[in-house]
């Protein structure tokens, strides 16, 4: 058995703000756009990576996510978030930290309550 692609659904009771936080704050493309539907939803990717956005304010109530986003240049990434998105920086992790089990990490959190935690390993 292989596999060669996870895509996580993440749900918005109003997706325009997941649109904020993956196309305006982190570069993420819309792929699959069916944002004028009645349930509103879109593939959004960054280069070999997916995230299916879909408006539904039960399930948005349900689960608000954590995810975890690997970068070879963590300092490049932060420098853009504080610069254009510095209101979606985490309270409890706003700035590049080096974490006990040796990655460099920082937070993001939409008004919605997703955390995207932006990680460096250390190799």
């Amino acid at each position: 058995m292989e596999f060669t692609k996870l895509v996580p659904n993440v749900f918005y009771d109003d997706i325009s703000v997941g649109l904020d936080l993956f196309v305006g704050c982190l570069d993420f493309t819309i792929g699959y756009d069916d944002l004028e539907s009645q349930d509103p939803c879109c593939v959004i990717d960054s280069g070999e990576l997916s995230v299916f956005l879909i408006q539904n304010k039960e399930f948005a109530e349900k689960d608000r996510p954590e995810l975890r986003l690997h970068t070879t240049d963590i300092e490049a990434v932060y420098n853009k978030v504080k610069l254009t998105h510095s209101q979606l920086l985490h309270p409890n992790l706003n700035a590049v930290t080096l974490r006990p089990w040796g990655a460099k990490e920082f937070a993001l959190r939409d008004a919605s309550g997703v955390c995207i935690i932006i990680q460096q390993w250390q190799h």
